[in-house]
Order: structure tokens, then sequence, then C-alpha cells
């Protein structure tokens, strides 16, 4: 009878927690980057500006969506020691206030770089003198930071672009090739704690440049000069993402050193279109998905939290649109394409400002043979109408799209740009259109196009 009793009784307990898991929800997905970088163990971060911190939608936006900061210019050199010995921290240390106060990492940047510099450093003519000062202004600066400061860009574009020589910079001139490997190891006097990296532009992919920052790594680790990470700027233009970038983290990673990407953008020709946007949106997916899928690619940072302040317009006239966020805080497709590869799902609240206007879409296949194969893209409103959107499919190798129902494309090389014929284009609320269409595929080659979308 006791054993009948404690069987029924477990049998109960079974049914309970069988019906508790029934009625329990499903876990949201993440709703912001920051979230759904976590869930992944990785960290989504922004650079900032003290002088925007008084910008409601900026400082909201930046602390709502990131979960590491990195100051623009607050810790470049002419700010933090404008005259030898005369330091000042003001700036930097109000944004790490900030983002200690909002539980996000902070990446140093820069300790030692060509520009940016007063112009005491540049007249120092003395191997020992400017040696004595770059190894004093880490010390102080890094000093000054340690604890707070998760990593530190230690030296900063040390190779000149398009081939693997050093830059003709006053540190290579007046000290010479040992200086970078001085600027480490006085950083590690000064901040055991923080992770130290290599930080350089254009070595997102394979090349020379990129192989001579993987030949200074290699011996650095050979050596036992403290090195923790790599950081890929990847200041990308348009439908410009290296194939080989993944390749090319992981061979990083093997070394033993942690790969950052560390000030991400996507410029394209002004103004933007919803063509332009739906491949932007392409790119940063290509970029996460690479960072996800090398196991010690931990960081991915924007430079920026806005096209209003991107850099970008300045430094390259006619581009710009670079970021997640335009001019009015709006999260663009390249928003909605890095929450999905991160594996999460924008909630759609109305009342976040950049929020509104949002479409998502997904593909299926609908007829397949030995040479070619039907499909279907259904575009879906988010939680505000849309009055137009775009679709970008990128075909596969030996692939042509031979037909086209209920969409207007548009095709360069083997980009498919898809338009609504016009009865489509709005949507309300959670509404949604599909095209279909018909791919001959000779070789056999049977992939699934790759698919964007966008809402102008």
């Amino acid at each position: 009878m006791r054993r009948a009793l404690i069987a029924l009784l477990g049998a109960g307990a079974l049914l309970l927690a069988a019906l508790v898991a029934v009625a329990l929800p499903a876990a949201a997905a993440p709703g912001t980057l920051k979230e759904a970088a976590a869930a992944k163990g990785r960290v989504f971060g922004a650079a900032a500006a003290q002088s925007h911190m008084g910008e409601a939608a900026y400082a909201s936006t930046l602390d709502r969506e990131f979960n590491q900061l990195t100051p623009e210019n607050e810790m470049k050199w002419d700010t933090t020691e404008p005259s030898r010995d005369a330091f000042n921290f003001g700036p930097s240390d109000q944004l790490v206030a900030h983002a200690q106060a909002q539980g996000m990492k902070i990446r140093g940047h820069t300790l030692v770089w060509h520009n940016q510099l007063p112009g005491w450093v540049g007249g120092i003519s003395s191997r020992d003198d400017l040696l004595s000062a770059m190894r004093g202004h880490i010390a102080k600066e890094a000093g000054h930071f340690a604890g707070k400061i998760a990593y530190w860009d230690v030296v900063n574009e040390a190779f000149q672009d398009g081939s693997g020589v050093r830059r003709d910079s006053v540190f290579q001139r007046v000290i010479g090739d040992g200086y970078i490997e001085e600027a480490f190891r006085a950083a590690r006097a000064a901040d055991p704690a923080a992770e130290l990296c290599y930080n350089d532009f254009n070595i997102d992919g394979r090349n020379s440049k990129s192989d001579a920052v993987y030949a200074l790594v290699k011996d650095f680790k050979a050596r036992g000069v403290p090195i923790d990470c790599v950081g890929l700027q990847a200041h990308l233009t348009l439908g410009n993402v290296p194939s080989d970038m993944q390749a090319n983290m992981q061979r990083f990673a093997d070394l033993g050193v942690d790969v950052h990407i560390t000030e991400l953008d996507v410029r394209m020709s002004t103004p933007a279109d919803g063509s332009k946007l739906a491949t932007q949106a392409n790119d940063y997916k290509k970029v996460v998905s690479a960072c996800l899928a090398v196991s010690r690619c931990t960081v991915i940072t924007v430079w920026g939290v806005t096209d209003k302040y991107s850099w970008v317009p300045d430094v390259f006239p006619g581009q710009g649109a670079a970021l997640l966020f335009d001019d009015n805080y709006g999260k663009k497709a390249a928003y909605n394409a890095s929450l999905e590869a991160l594996g999460g799902t924008d909630p759609g609240d109305p009342g976040d400002p950049g929020d509104p206007g949002t479409v998502t879409c997904s593909y299926a296949r609908t007829a397949q043979w030995d040479t070619g194969f039907n499909g279907q893209v259904t575009i879906k409103a988010g939680a505000s109408a849309v009055g137009s959107w775009t679709a970008v499919l990128t075909m596969g190798s030996g692939q042509q799209i031979s037909g086209l129902w209920n969409g207007t494309p548009s095709t360069s090389g083997n980009v498919v740009t898809v338009k609504p014929v016009g009865w489509n284009a709005s949507l309300a609320p959670g509404a949604s259109a599909s095209f279909g269409f018909t791919v001959s595929a000779p070789s056999g080659n049977q992939a699934a196009p790759a698919l964007t979308c966008s809402s102008p």
C-alpha cells in the first residue's frame, strides 16, 4: 500500500510538472542588440562622444542597445596630454562614469597612434626621450583608468594600408620597430587586468597588411610579449565584406588571441535608398554571422550611435548612412539584420522612437527540379504600417532568375533587387505581401538565395 501511494504521488508530481511546463510561456527572443549578443556570449558596443550625451535620444539609444562603450576621441593623446605631463581626463571620466552606471564594458581607445597627437610629441627627435614620453603617457593614462577598462587599443594603425610595411610615424622613425612591443609592455604594467589589443583598418580579410599584423601577433605570442586581442576596425564599403573575413578571424584566434570587431560601419553613396539599405543590411548580417562562427570573436562595436554624427561624410564627401540608426534614430534594415543574426527579434514597441515602420521577410521553396526551382518571399510589416518595401536576393553561383511575379525586379551582377508592383506596396501593421520567382540553375546549384529586406 505504501509503495502504491508513493507511486501515485510520484505520478501526480510528474503530471503537475508537465502541466506547469505546458503553462509556462516560451522565453521571448532577446529584443535589443546587447541582449541578443549577451545570449550568444558576445558584447555589442558603440563608439560614443561626450559632446552628444546631453541629447536624450542619443543617450537613450546608446543605453538601450549597447553594453560596451568606446570613447570616440576623449582618450586620444591630444585630449588626455595636450602638454607634456599635463593630463586632462575630464571628458573621458564622464564617459567612463556613464558606462559604469549602465553596466557597460569600456574600451580604451587609444594609447599610441600617429594621429591626433599634440605637437610636442611630434617634435621629439631623441629615441630615449620619445620612449620615455610614450611610457610615461601609457603609465599615466592606463594607470588612471586601471580596473575600469575591459580592453585597451594599445597601438593603433601601425602598418601602411595596402602593404605590410610599418607606417612612417614619429614612433617608428625615432624609436624603431621595438616601439609596439614597448607600448604593450608598458600597458600591461599600468593595468594588468585589461585585455591588450592591436587595432587596425583594412585587415578584415586576408591581405598583405593583415599578414603583417598576423606575423606581429605570432611573434609576440612566441616571445611572451603581452597581447590578448586583435581589433579589426571593419570600416567597410557597401557590398564589400571580405569573403574570407571569417577565415581571417579564425587564423588570428588560432594564435591564442581574441578577435574584436572594433569600428564597424558600412558606408554608401548618399542619398540612401531601399536597395542600398537592403544591401547594407546583408553586409552587417555577414559580419555579425562571421563573428558568431569564431568562438574567440567576442566583441562587435559599431563606430557611432547614429548616422547623424557619423565621421564618414566629413572624411568621404558624398558618402554616409553607415550605421544602424538613421539621423532620426530610426532603426534601419541593418539593425534588424544584425539583431536577427544574433538570434533576437525586434519587439516592435511603438513607444520606441527608432522602431516604427520596419519589415521582416522570409523565404520558402515551392518547387524544385534538376536545373532550377521556384521560391516565394513574404514581406511582413511590424508594429506600424509601411508605405513600401524592398527585398534583395543574392543569387548563388550559376543561378539566374528567369521569371518573377508580383514584384518589380532589377539585376546587378548576382544581386536582384525587388520592389512592389504598386498594389502590394502598402502594408498595414502586421500585414504581409509576397512575390514569387523561378530560378534557372543549369549547374545544379539548388542553394537558397541570401535574402534581406527593408522599408524606406
